[in-house]
């Protein structure tokens, strides 16, 4: 048996409306989603912010002016100067990053009480200047008279400098294979024989679900956010309840033009959100009388190749699984990321992949195959298909959804696990309290 030396707990937590991407900047900084999220969920408890030990911050594209983010949010959020602010990165998977920071902390005792999260406004990931049109700024600051500055003008090529780069486009493209996000579902796709009517169906459960799931407290985790206008948001607002196969199949294919499968429709959205968890040590919770709603049992982190970094999930929740004597469809609820219909797809069906088992997952369970996980335990309430994707809130989300779906639907355990640009994989293992 593995697991954690010392019980930590999920007490609470709150996220704000997921908002897709329409275009432009959205109406919400990271560090406004944050902090409106962050003061509802403190506002409710019996302690007061500075009594916090900590605030960590997961945070994948964070703002040039919010560059320490969890340090500004814990400040604006009413924490104090005393109570440590700080900000972590780790791609997809940056909010079960700070949760695991959280968690490393209350272990050894240098914590008790932690605010852990993640957050992401992805539709205002800036337009960069290319390296040309950064250098031709440089050498015309060095021109000192009118006639010079004049004549280095009359060199710029505004076609070939003026092009913008897409900062969103360039980090969501893994720098080692040279293959963007997409093209590694795509990948994926091809290895395990998954069609484009498996990945559309499967988008169109996920949008199904989460329209069904408004109609229950599914989604009571969510706090609403108001913009500067007065203006309220209170929903995840990219779910379709018109989803359908015959609508996504006239969508074209955006990664492997003209021969892929992987569509806007059956990929996550591009999505600002931010989403927390409140952890605390057994010491923090008798101290403050709080009702936690999970226990956290144990966590792990993963590598594979960048090229199939989709698999993630499986390299690691199966090691969490063996530590603990169990089969995958021994936990009642799974939550996994949905960054592509396809790679969750593909998580299911490798699995069950005697080649893959043996080779790839040689090291877990005797290379043998886990068998196929049961889709009614897999996010049954819809995921970032539906829901949205704001990179750096994700893990943090799919850890607090897992929690609340397991106290709402009176289950006991349950795994969430993500997949991580770059190659690697993270998950943890919840048990309600």
């Amino acid at each position: 048996m593995g697991g954690l030396k010392s019980p930590v707990y999920l007490v609470d937590g709150a996220r704000t409306p997921f908002l897709k991407a329409r275009g432009g900047p959205g109406p919400f900084s990271a560090s406004d989603l944050a902090t409106q999220a962050g003061r509802t969920l403190l506002l409710r408890q019996p302690f007061s912010p500075q009594d916090l030990d900590e605030v960590i911050l997961g945070c994948a594209a964070p703002a040039p002016d919010e560059v320490n983010i969890g340090r500004v949010v814990a400040l604006r959020m009413g924490c104090g100067h005393g109570v440590p602010g700080w900000t972590v990165m780790r791609n997809c998977a940056s909010g079960l990053q700070a949760i695991d920071s959280a968690l490393i902390n209350i272990v050894s005792g240098r914590s008790d009480l932690v605010l852990a999260g993640g957050v992401d406004a992805l539709s205002r990931t800036p337009l960069l200047y290319s390296d040309a049109m950064v250098r031709w700024f440089a050498e015309m600051a060095t021109k000192k008279t009118a006639t010079a500055k004049l004549q280095h003008f009359a060199r710029l090529k505004p076609t070939e400098l003026f092009r913008p780069v897409i900062a969103l486009l360039r980090g969501l493209t893994d720098p080692v294979v040279g293959l963007s996000m997409g093209q590694t579902a795509e990948n994926l796709a091809y290895r395990f024989g998954i069609t484009r009517k498996d990945m559309d169906a499967f988008s169109v459960r996920s949008h199904q679900r989460a329209t069904a799931a408004r109609t229950t407290a599914a989604f009571d985790e969510i706090v609403p956010l108001v913009d500067a206008k007065g203006a309220i948001a209170n929903h995840d607002d990219g779910v379709r309840e018109d989803s359908s196969l015959e609508n996504l199949a006239k969508l074209r294919p955006v990664f492997d033009k003209p021969y892929g499968n992987i569509t806007a429709g059956n990929s996550s959205q591009v999505t600002d959100g931010a989403a927390w968890c409140l952890l605390a040590s057994e010491r923090a919770v008798q101290t403050h009388g709080l009702k936690p709603i999970a226990r956290i049992v144990d966590l792990q982190w993963a590598g594979l190749d960048p090229a199939e970094m989709g698999l993630g999930p499986v390299h690691a929740a199966l090691p969490i699984l063996q530590r603990h004597g169990l089969g995958i469809n021994d936990l009642d609820l799974w939550e996994i990321n949905e960054a592509f219909a396809a790679q969750v797809i593909a998580c299911n069906r490798a699995m069950q992949d005697a080649d893959y088992c043996k080779t790839a997952l040689s090291q877990i369970n005797g290379g043998q195959t886990w068998g196929a996980l049961d889709e009614n335990r897999l996010n049954i309430h819809g995921g970032a298909i539906a829901i949205g994707h704001p990179v750096g809130a994700s893990g943090a989300r799919i850890t607090l959804h897992l929690a609340r779906a397991l106290q709402l639907e009176g289950k006991r355990r349950g795994m969430a696990a993500i997949c991580i640009g770059g190659g690697q994989g993270g998950a943890i293992f919840l048990e309600a309290a």
